[in-house]
Formats: C-alpha cells, structure tokens, sequence
C-alpha cells in the first residue's frame, strides 16, 4: 500500500512514520520518501488500521 503524508517533511518525521506502522506489523516492510512524502508499505495489516495509525500520530494519510 502507498500512502502520501503530507505532514512527513524531513527524516525524523520519516523514522516517526515507520515506528508507528511497526507498532501495528513489526515485520512490515517500509520505505519512506520525505521530498516525495510518500511510503510504501507491505503488511499484512489492514490498510484502515494503518492509516488510524498515521492519524492519531499526526500524519494524516492521503491514498496514492
């Protein structure tokens, strides 16, 4: 799944990101982009709970 953040703009916004996708599959696979604000990610998990996730972070997802 992909996701655009438009609130993830730098590195330490990127590592917040995938600490909290690993709160929900510690063995999802996760790239994240800050000039691009987009991650992907590969998980088993559902894609709602993934964005509830990024929501309640501060990083509210847009669908790519």
């Amino acid at each position: 799944m992909k996701f655009y953040l438009d609130n993830m703009t730098c590195g330490g916004c990127a590592r917040t990101v995938s600490r909290v996708i690993q709160s929900i599959d510690a063995g999802a696979s996760i790239a994240t982009d800050p000039s691009t604000r987009l991650v992907r990610i590969q998980t088993s998990a559902p894609e709602e709970d993934i964005a509830s996730a990024l929501r309640e972070a501060g990083f509210p997802p847009r669908s790519k």
